[in-house]
């Protein structure tokens, strides 16, 4: 048995949406701590960017192009994980859009549901599929969600976006629950602001520089590579008694 809690030589994780921002920052701590890697996303040339960056750690790095919002696809990308690189261990759902941004009165039911399509059903297939698969082997694993602060504080002109992370939150929070008698721990991460391709147009707004950047304890956006430490702890033996848990990665910013 390995001594080192956060050793990752063996372990076989999927990450969706890890072709960049926090997603392609898991990944990346997950294949340096010796990690097989599956990242799935919907873009081609970006999933192959970020494999050929994920190769330089050493570790095996399946890149998938696939719609979280499509179950089929999930379906078949989840069964090519457990083909290509072996049974499963831990899974991280956090591919997910922003959407449209406009008042709650003047947002369509469409425009919500295209939200959620990615947001929430997506998750809920991304972790379905890694419990069946996990439950199939039968030596437990972990399922990990990524939310956001939106769940919890008032986020104006974004009522899907909101919906969506706070369902991922009680989604994740009953498969804890459910999925404890077969060694399954399930976890959300919530996210402040950081840095990527979403979201910086609007955080790097005079707005968002002179009102929001202040507020933040640590007086920095977050990046995805702050995300690639807790990834493996919640990945690997070291978080084997944390489960049904929400974990904020916000540089302080909802304690300020």
């Amino acid at each position: 048995m390995n001594s080192n809690p956060f050793d990752l030589q063996g372990h076989v994780s999927v990450v969706t949406g890890g072709g960049s921002g926090i997603g392609l920052g898991m990944a990346g701590g997950l294949a340096a701590a010796g990690a097989s890697v599956a990242i799935i996303g919907r873009s081609a040339d970006r999933l192959a960017r970020a494999r050929k960056a994920l190769e330089q750690h050493g570790s095996r790095i399946l890149a998938i192009s696939a719609d979280v919002a499509d179950e089929d696809a999930m379906v078949a990308a989840m069964q090519q994980v457990n083909d290509e690189l072996g049974a499963l261990d831990s899974c991280f759902a956090n591919a997910g859009v922003g959407g449209s941004i406009a008042p709650l009165v003047d947002t369509s039911l469409a425009d919500f549901r295209s939200v959620t399509a990615v947001n929430l059903d997506g998750v809920f297939v991304t972790l379905r599929e890694a419990a069946r698969h996990m439950i199939d082997r039968g030596r437990g694993g972990s399922l990990v969600g990524i939310s956001s602060m939106g769940a919890r504080q008032g986020m104006p002109r974004q009522p899907g976006y909101a919906a969506s992370k706070a369902g991922i939150t009680a989604i994740v929070n009953s498969a804890a629950v459910e999925l404890a008698r077969y060694g399954i721990r399930a976890n959300t991460v919530e996210p402040g602001w950081v840095s990527t391709d979403m979201a910086d147009l609007a955080l790097q707004s005079p707005g968002f520089q002179n009102r929001v950047l202040p507020r933040v304890p640590l007086r920095r956006w977050g990046t995805g590579d702050d995300f690639a430490g807790l990834a493996v702890y919640l990945a690997g033996p070291a978080s084997a008694y944390q489960t049904g848990d929400v974990i904020s990665i916000d540089g302080g910013y909802a304690r300020f």
